[in-house]
């Protein structure tokens, strides 16, 4: 069968195709060759849409069923043999297309995540991965049901929590699109590496670039390029890390802070602080609503000390905004400024809570100490 040749205007004249709903179709069986089909826009006007063709061409238009009024036409345009379908009279614009179905695979770490996020949608479906290990400690793999995916969208909840764990998942990130699965995401909270991101002396590995590089080798599947889902990266810049063969989309978990501030009794009161220059670049024009206060680290003698560079905490409830805490001690410098300089209540933010050796503990209220309270994710 020939195929169809590109449709082309015949007027200049903009067609009506806006609020358009189907309403009827009209069929002549004496002249099959010309049908029509009459629609209704929401102002009631009827328009019909009249279908001509021969052994060699076709057309349709556009015609106001009230003035007989001649609106836009299309036509073949060469005179070659062309097929068209028609709707039958039982379908109707209402019809959607299915839902698109979610594969979503985790690893242990993710699996109460990925839990709670296939409760929320009839459209996810939990799919398990067999963790097992050789007796020398390397992954011994296994996707139950393979075969069951193809065709399918395919995500992966990952945890690159430790480097121990990286081996594993990569493995398996590599092997689902190869399953014949109509698209692969990889969602991946938190890029662990993404503080190594410059050198600062010759000889520095920067292993946030390693890391996006190694991503960015994850084979296509049938859709194309892996998409990459994270959030608040360490430096937007990261981007340029990664290489063609990934699509990374950055997200932020700053909208969640927003709408919880917005539920607090005192949020005509909130100012948002960030501990240095980097947090206010990465995140001040989300927040650019709030009173704003930068803090920033000062060499005094042998010491780095915290100091208010710009803002007035006094009065207010102060919430400091980072991307990630470690040790969390640069955090607990900015609470004792803040509160020297007036600040009626503390809280802190960060998206990724790393907190390594039991350091969270410093947040822990004792002996009456005041110590910022938690909004982390």
């Amino acid at each position: 069968m020939a195929a169809t040749p590109p449709l082309q205007s015949s007027s200049s004249s903009t067609a009506p195709r806006k609020n358009l709903s189907y309403y009827s179709y009209i069929y002549n069986n004496k002249c099959p060759q010309l049908p029509s089909l009459l629609f209704k826009t929401k102002s009631q006007t009827t328009i019909s849409i009249r279908i001509r063709c021969d052994a060699q061409n076709w057309s349709a238009g556009y015609v106001s069923a009230a003035t007989n009024h001649h609106l836009h036409s299309i036509q073949n345009s060469s005179p070659s043999p062309s097929s068209f379908s028609i709707p039958s009279a039982s379908s109707s614009s209402s019809e959607s297309s299915p839902s698109k179905k979610v594969c979503l695979f985790y690893c242990a770490e993710t699996k109460p995540l990925a839990q709670r996020i296939a409760a929320e949608s009839d459209s996810i479906e939990l799919r398990s991965i067999s963790w097992r290990t050789f007796d020398d400690g390397f992954p011994n793999l296994f996707i139950p049901n393979a075969q069951g995916i193809r065709g399918q969208h395919v995500a992966f909840l990952a945890s690159f929590s430790s480097p121990k764990v990286i081996f594993e998942q990569l493995s398996i990130i590599y092997a689902l699109p190869k399953l014949f699965i109509s698209s692969f995401t990889l969602v991946l909270p938190f890029f662990p590496t993404g503080t190594s991101e410059r050198m600062e002396d010759e000889g520095d590995v920067a292993t946030a670039f390693t890391l996006a590089r190694i991503l960015s080798h994850i084979p296509t599947s049938r859709g194309g390029p892996t998409s990459l889902v994270t959030f608040d990266i360490h430096a937007l810049q990261e981007r340029f890390y990664f290489g063609d063969n990934i699509l990374p989309c950055f997200e932020s978990g700053i909208p969640l802070l927003k709408n919880r501030l917005q539920e607090l009794p005192d949020s005509d009161k909130i100012a948002i602080a960030f501990p240095d220059d980097g947090a206010w670049k990465r995140f001040h024009k989300q927040l650019q609503h709030f009173p704003t206060i930068i803090c920033a680290k000062v060499r005094e003698g042998d010491q780095r000390i915290v100091r208010i560079k710009e803002g007035d905490p006094r009065g207010r409830h102060v919430v400091i905004v980072d991307d990630l805490v470690q040790s969390g001690g640069t955090l607990v410098e900015c609470q004792k400024i803040l509160a020297n300089h007036g600040a009626a209540k503390i809280s802190a933010y960060v998206t990724h809570g790393i907190f390594p050796n039991r350091s969270w503990e410093r947040f822990e209220s004792d002996n009456g100490v005041t110590k910022p309270s938690s909004l982390c994710m």
